[in-house]
């Protein structure tokens, strides 16, 4: 007999939703648990989010079977990689080169990908708590320029948006994929803001229109760990923000995934470099493994997800 979603959990769930569920445990048995305790911790709304979501990616021509093995997709990739670093102790690649190719420059892969992450910024804790974080720290009525710098699927980008009231939002990403995902969803959900945002195609730190102290709000999630050289990336951002710039980072420790190249191994490295860099952290959230503490994940070398307000320093 299947495990079904109703099965798993004690809420009505919508119609799209529970299919995405019945699919995932259909083909993957396994994902119970971790299915089990990601219903639990959403809320009503954050379900009914899925669901908006899922009637925006089915308006785009992906069905409900193929989020799912979006999804799975992912879930294994992270699984074969963290197995390599529990045996290594390190990541399997530690260059963009390595990776670009098979990963930000191949349409098929990074669009499975990025809808992959998505479906999971809804059912895994720890990417649901991070997304949270943005919408309750993200100023509602500062005014001017906001910038984020890797959009990927486009959650926080089209958050912002919805929430906030800056007068322009900006988005820059190495992937054509992730642009286009990107622009979808805010058409799908902010038509109305057509003039007031712009996405570009390339590197953020040759990115010559990105000028000193000329945003208010600077973004970037889940960047860090996927570059060669992280504090290049911190010190670009403390260049280009405002003095009193909302700056929101996350990143990760011994979070193994296929295009995961620099390997923070301690939160302390991870703020001990901020704070080089001419950050400072005003609020702090820090997400362990799943049933874990911080401090076992840190003796054990298991996966850490942390999220940052930050200042610049002046």
């Amino acid at each position: 007999m299947s495990v079904t979603a109703k099965a798993v959990t004690k809420k009505a769930l919508p119609p799209k939703v529970e299919r995405l569920i019945d699919d995932i445990l259909d083909k993957n048995p396994l994902h119970q648990k971790i299915v089990t305790v990601s219903l639990a911790n959403m809320t009503d709304q954050e379900i009914q989010n899925l669901e908006t979501y899922l009637n925006f990616s089915e308006e785009q021509g992906q069905s409900i079977e193929y989020l799912a093995d979006c999804y799975l997709m992912m879930v294994m990739d992270v699984l074969r990689e963290q197995l390599y670093f529990q045996k290594h102790k390190k990541y399997r690649y530690s260059s963009l080169d390595e990776v670009a190719g098979s990963v930000y420059h191949d349409p098929e892969y990074m669009t499975q990908y990025m809808y992959g992450i998505a479906i999971s910024c809804f059912m895994w804790p720890n990417h649901l708590e991070m997304l949270r974080f943005f919408k309750q720290t993200v100023p509602t009525d500062k005014k001017g320029q906001y910038l984020e710098v890797g959009p990927g699927h486009g959650l926080y980008f089209m958050s912002a948006m919805e929430k906030t009231d800056f007068d322009k939002f900006n988005g820059i990403d190495i992937s054509e994929t992730s642009i286009g995902i990107t622009k979808k969803i805010v058409e799908y959900f902010q038509p109305e803001q057509k003039a007031n945002y712009a996405l570009e195609l390339k590197d953020f730190l040759n990115a010559d229109q990105l000028k000193s102290n000329s945003y208010d709000a600077v973004v970037t999630g889940e960047v860090l760990e996927h570059v060669e050289e992280p504090e290049l990336f911190l010190r670009r951002i403390a260049d280009i923000a405002k003095p009193d710039a909302y700056i929101y980072v996350t990143t990760c420790c011994n979070a193994a995934v296929i295009d995961h190249i620099y390997l923070f191994r301690t939160i302390k490295e991870v703020e001990d470099m901020m704070d080089e860099c001419g950050l400072k952290v005003v609020k702090p959230l820090y997400l362990p493994y799943e049933g874990k503490t911080v401090e076992e994940c840190l003796k054990d070398q298991l996966p850490i997800s942390v999220a940052y307000v930050l200042q610049k320093k002046v």
